[in-house]
């Protein structure tokens, strides 16, 4: 692991630099001919929209992974999700683990911002955990997956294709081998392909220390709050969507209209799942009712939880959000759940980070309605958020860009992989850097 005792360098612009290492270095690779099944470079725009989707666990592609790779450029693919689901902290910790190299102190910081803890006491065998629930994750479901493609496949290909999307999956990458831009809407009606994909998604967007809680504990009241949230807005996310997507694509044609009782069911219920920054899909998202389209939009801004392999503002910044409301309706000073008061330095971190969530948004979808001005406004505002929640759910559209597009998509996918965590960092180090300072006499505005 690279040392960074003499970097003058604080843990959140080390993080934003390695990320944007790792970005730089896949392209270089996937820029080279041999990445490509033509023989010729694909280009360094594409091949750094295609490592940044990779790096940041997005999905988004301007050409087909399954087709248009070559085992070489398919492989670099595969590391560069590992490496950005995992954190690239989290793998280099791996690499030092390996070579018996001692993790320093600054480093250590590196990795607590990395994984949002808030101790530096046992960190490194927290990160052992982390590495050993995900390639243990990973493989138990590259082994169920095999089960289909080994079958369609034949051995090698079978086997490759089923690690391939088990970790795309648990890393809420997205990127898929089906080819000619189907992802897996073949096995809509699949459960030996729907339910693997349906438990590595959720497990991966849980959270590492959610997964460790739950393990140790082994009951729901002995967790601790922040587990207790985790779990509870991600079955609500997860259950409302999949009744109201039911409800809405029941006898759309071009989704679920034409699918057996089963085939709804299990249509639905990922179509529910996967905005959760998955970014496969078993229907056609582009023919969606414009209120599913409009669902799927405010999920992906969502996204998945703290400390995940997801993106999106988080489940428990949404949740804070939405219960300091409720408290507020309520007549209560304090937000609480569960029994336990939720500090007001928190609340206004998510208050903070769902503002700049939203204005990123804004921001994002309106430099692209400018530089694509062809295209569909649901089309563009879905691509954004698609983008900054690093989710790669598309409606058609992202390999139809300008290639000024393709740059705001590639700042987009940085920015919604690396900006919240550099958002909620420094707000932590500004407000405990500020504490003890003047306080001004307070006064009143009128709201509302």
């Amino acid at each position: 692991m690279e040392r960074f005792e003499h970097m003058k360098l604080d843990p959140t612009q080390v993080l934003v630099m390695g990320f944007a290492s790792v970005i730089l270095i896949g392209a270089m690779l996937l820029n080279l001919p041999i990445a490509s099944v033509d023989g010729r470079s694909v280009g360094f725009l594409d091949a750094l929209f295609t490592s940044t989707s990779a790096v940041c666990v997005t999905g988004l592609v301007v050409v087909d992974t399954g087709t248009y790779w070559t085992a070489f450029g398919k492989t670099v693919i595969l590391i560069l999700i590992q490496i950005g689901g995992l954190g690239f902290m989290t793998m280099a910790t791996l690499f030092a683990m390996v070579l018996g190299k001692k993790i320093s102190l600054k480093e250590r910081l590196i990795i607590q911002e990395a994984l949002n803890q808030s101790t530096l006491e046992g960190l490194v065998r927290f990160t052992r955990y982390i590495l050993l629930y995900t390639f243990l994750i990973e493989g138990i479901g590259a082994l169920f997956l095999s089960f289909r493609f080994v079958p369609e496949y034949g051995l090698a290909k079978g086997v490759a294709y089923s690690i391939f999307h088990s970790i795309s999956a648990f890393c809420n990458a997205g990127f898929d081998l089906i080819g000619y831009g189907r992802s897996l809407t073949p096995y809509v009606s699949d459960p030996i392909i729907n339910i693997p994909i349906y438990l590595l998604i959720i497990l991966g967007g849980l959270g590492f220390s959610v997964m460790v809680d739950v393990i140790n504990q082994k009951s729901f009241r002995r967790l601790n709050l922040h587990s207790k949230m985790v779990l509870l807005l991600t079955a609500i996310l997860i259950g409302v969507p999949f009744v109201l997507f039911l409800v809405l694509e029941w006898g759309n044609p071009g989704t679920l209209g034409d699918l057996g009782f089963g085939g709804k069911l299990l249509g639905a219920l990922f179509q529910a799942i996967t905005p959760r920054t998955a970014g496969f899909n078993t229907i056609d998202t582009g023919a969606l009712t414009n209120a599913s389209k409009l669902l799927t939009v405010v999920l992906m801004f969502i996204g998945g939880s703290p400390a995940s392999t997801a993106g999106g503002i988080k489940t428990v910044t949404f949740g804070v959000i939405i219960f300091t409301v409720i408290s507020m309706i309520r007549g209560r000073e304090d937000t609480e759940l569960y029994g336990r008061r939720i500090s007001r330095s928190i609340v206004d971190r998510a208050l903070t980070i769902g503002v700049v969530a939203i204005a990123l948004a804004v921001f994002t979808t309106m430099l692209l309605a400018i530089t694509e001005a062809g295209l569909d406004f649901m089309d563009i505002l879905f691509e954004a958020v698609s983008a900054l929640g690093t989710v790669g759910l598309t409606l058609g559209i992202t390999n139809r860009l300008s290639p000024l597009g393709r740059v705001i998509i590639i700042f987009a996918m940085f920015v919604g992989r690396v900006g919240p965590l550099t958002i909620a960092f420094a707000l932590a180090r500004r407000q405990r850097k500020n504490k003890g300072t003047v306080r001004y006499p307070e006064d009143k505005v009128i709201v509302g």
